[in-house]
């Protein structure tokens, strides 16, 4: 038996009935940037979302910066983000001159750590960034009272969370709505992904928007009307064209992963060395990776035992940022994020897996700590 983390060959089958025409039709078109169907797709996530701004661009971590760049942070700036998460949250600070000021996370849904947060804002600090990772939702009554009570904005990096929502104020909202900005990537492995890179940025701010949407385009205003620095970061008519037909799939997906990690959690609860993913009790996880952590330093040897039974699985991610050569004169000791470093384990989880293939996974995890007991 082989089960692997996502099967993008086999999504391909699935969507090539719908998505074939729509590549056609843009070849056809010769409107391969900024076409008509690039805006359409802003729309149609913009109406998804309920927010009153999409501005698509070239993958997350340019969402993730344009978006700093039009909140004008600068050097001598600084932004509170997770020292458990992918890079790009990294990057894009130190790109833009700003200080990366890394906080821990929590240890039961991975999330920024609210007392470590209050503690690291500053007259300095600028902006936090939340990621939601996995899937999982922040904690965004504690985040956006401290942001609101400090003047400080909210960039939401949801690149593995889109389609997740959060109960906030007696309302449900998507993820990326509820901040200043949010930002994706629609990058192959996503739950809305394109067959290529891509990304995008939303907002509810008209001001905020428009200087998104220059920035993103060299800084124009219009043609060669450069009002701002910007960079070149657009998503092209091909990938908007497959993301329209994917968009309209999403809900579906979601809830065919919700129901995978229901069954995992059903079938490996008894495990005492394994603990299960939590869902915040505010929050809809979209399960972009269901992820267990394994104790009692077990987790490479179930990996390597995964492996062999032909189960994929994936480590995200071995170390904390501040542990990688290029991020460690920013960083102290965050006890929580390198506990995780080394308990995480993500599972497959992807839409097109069976209920036979969840319970050979699980029936191969129950064996392992079986022969240990």
């Amino acid at each position: 038996m082989s089960i692997r983390m996502i099967d993008l060959e086999a999504e391909y089958v699935l969507l090539a009935e719908e998505v074939l025409p729509v590549i056609t039709k843009v070849l056809k078109s010769g409107s391969y940037i900024q076409g008509k169907i690039v805006r359409d797709f802003e729309q149609d996530l913009a109406q998804y979302l309920n927010v009153k701004h999409v501005i698509s661009c070239g993958n997350g971590t340019d969402a993730l910066q344009i978006s700093l760049m039009a909140l004008g942070i600068q050097a001598g700036d600084e932004v509170i983000i997770p020292a458990f998460s992918y890079i790009a949250v990294a990057e894009v600070v130190c790109l833009l001159g700003a200080t990366p000021v890394f906080v821990d996370v929590d240890e039961t849904y991975f999330q920024l750590a609210i007392a470590s947060v209050q503690k690291a804002i500053n007259l300095k600090t600028k902006a936090i960034i939340p990621v939601h990772l996995f899937g999982q939702s922040a904690h965004f009554e504690a985040l956006c009272e401290l942001a609101q009570r400090n003047k400080i904005k909210i960039i939401e990096d949801c690149a593995q969370a889109l389609g997740g929502k959060y109960s906030i104020d007696g309302k449900e909202k998507f993820l990326g709505s509820i901040g200043d900005f949010g930002c994706t990537s629609f990058f192959p492995t996503k739950n809305l992904s394109c067959f290529g890179d891509g990304g995008a940025l939303f907002t509810n701010d008209d001001e905020l928007a428009a200087r998104a949407r220059m920035i993103a385009n060299h800084g124009q205003k219009k043609r060669y009307d450069h009002h701002l620095v910007g960079v070149n970061s657009r998503l092209d008519s091909l990938q908007a064209g497959i993301l329209k037909v994917k968009l309209t799939k999403l809900n579906q997906v979601i809830e065919r992963k919700s129901a995978i990690a229901e069954r995992y959690k059903d079938r490996l609860k008894n495990l005492k060395l394994v603990e299960l993913p939590d869902n915040c009790l505010a929050g809809q996880n979209s399960w972009h990776q269901f992820t267990i952590k394994v104790a009692n330093g077990l987790r490479n040897p179930l990996k390597e035992h995964l492996t062999a039974k032909g189960i994929d699985s994936m480590i995200y991610y071995p170390m904390p940022i501040t542990d990688q050569i290029a991020y460690q004169s920013y960083g102290a000791e965050f006890p929580v994020a390198q506990k995780l470093s080394y308990e995480v384990l993500s599972l497959p989880v992807h839409q097109l897996l069976t209920l036979k293939d969840i319970d050979y996974i699980c029936a191969q995890i129950i064996a392992f700590f079986d022969a240990r007991s």
